[in-house]
């Protein structure tokens, strides 16, 4: 069968529509919407890589009878007015994780979900951005141009409020798709429990020392290095969230590592790594070089530790050396795990989170019946139907071990 001829999709059906930017503009679209029938698509657009924040600088909305509209969420930061007139209507985003947080600080948190980029994995697409599902799904092409653009910008070009609204001009016929899709082959149930789990689960916790995150740090071996790179990164958070700047345009993380390694004692040897006399950066000058002479000048007591590994299980590449029957039983579930994902043509993720594998192989409960599996995987988290598809056989898995003596 030939597939049919992709087209671009270059303009919005009802053209662009003006962006919204006052409580009056948007109570007539409140309004509309409230009218509207069926699901409403939504997308976000936030300046990543710009700004300190994860804000939205602009929300975009359409549904049937009521078109698309175009929110300022810098002149109209509180959404909840539409909230509660969209309170029981299907919401469909798109990687929904990224928007969420975003949409709930404007007071928009959808009850009811359907994301298609999860439905995507769900069903086997083996790339599933929007661009490429909509090209995949429906032959329609979008341009992708602007998604990394800084949305803070004002105002915004006329090129970026089209893709903005192309985003969501087609998102609902997507969702339709791949609804009938899920329904197909059996897998709308798991898809519902899927998205379900994403509207339910909590705000992620601040981490614990998230300087250690600092790109290259894998570099710095000594601990006086690594308090270098506490300085500087906590230095660098500061200013960044005081200016409303992505850190990386303060001072890049290569330039922290290097300074840990270097350790300059003056403001020329500081400067002699590159980064720091870019134009954000050559402003902090004196208080770089105080913050790597208040790390060097720390008692050993007071330098940071090797990180820990949590409450988790170790890296699963030194599972051999720690626990030997350990790392057999993870190699026995990812075989697995592998074959169901084949089996169900979805990845192997999706059919079960890794860490669950993982911390269930490294402490399995006594009882390896696929009673007591099931009841250790809800227990991390799992769904009822991951815990369908996988407890048996993982629990048979390590029947087999055991029976071999290899446990």
């Amino acid at each position: 069968m030939i597939e049919p001829e992709v087209q671009p999709l270059l303009e919005p059906r009802e053209g662009i529509p003006p962006v919204i930017q006052d409580g009056r503009a948007l109570a007539t679209v409140i309004d509309a919407f409230a009218r509207g029938s069926g699901p409403v698509a939504v997308d976000a657009e936030r300046a990543s890589g710009y700004r300190y924040s994860g804000r939205a600088y602009l929300v975009q909305l359409r549904r049937a009878g009521a078109g698309t509209a175009l929110v300022d969420p810098v002149t109209c930061p509180d959404l909840s007015a539409l909230d509660r007139a969209l309170a029981d209507t299907e919401i469909v985003l798109h990687a929904a994780t990224q928007d969420l947080p975003c949409l709930t600080e404007l007071g928009l948190r959808p009850r009811r979900l359907f994301d298609t980029e999860l439905a995507g994995r769900l069903l086997g697409y083996e790339r599933v951005g929007l661009g490429t599902m909509v090209e995949l799904v429906l032959r329609l092409r979008l341009e992708k141009g602007y998604s990394a653009a800084d949305w803070s910008r004002r105002p915004l070009p006329e090129d970026w409020l089209r893709y903005a609204a192309l985003d969501v001009e087609v998102l609902i016929e997507l969702r339709d798709a791949l609804h009938a899709e899920l329904a197909t082959t059996g897998k709308l149930g798991w898809a519902m429990e899927e998205f379900s789990a994403v509207l339910a689960a909590p705000a992620a916790a601040p981490r614990s020392d998230p300087w250690r995150r600092t790109s290259g740090i894998h570099k710095v071996r000594s601990l006086r290095g690594l308090a270098v790179v506490r300085e500087l990164w906590t230095l660098r958070d500061r200013i960044a969230r005081n200016a409303d700047l992505a850190p990386g345009r303060v001072l890049p993380d290569s330039a922290i590592v290097q300074a840990a390694l270097d350790q300059p004692r003056t403001t020329k040897a500081l400067t002699d790594i590159t980064p720091f006399v870019g134009r954000a950066a050559r402003r902090h000058l004196d208080d770089w070089l105080a913050a790597v002479t208040r790390a060097r000048g720390l008692p050993d007591g007071a330098l940071p530790q090797p990180v820990g590994h949590g409450d988790g299980p170790p890296p699963a590449n030194r599972w051999a050396d720690r626990d030997p029957a350990a790392a057999r039983r993870l190699v026995a579930a990812r075989t697995v795990m592998a074959a169901l994902s084949d089996e169900h043509h979805m990845p192997a993720e999706n059919l079960l989170q890794p860490d669950a594998v993982r911390r269930l192989m490294w402490e399995p409960p006594a009882d390896v019946s696929a009673e007591a599996i099931a009841v250790r995987l809800r227990e991390l988290g799992a769904r009822e139907w991951q815990i369908a598809l996988t407890a048996r056989p993982l629990a048979e898995s390590l029947q087999r071990l055991e029976i071999k003596g290899e446990v």
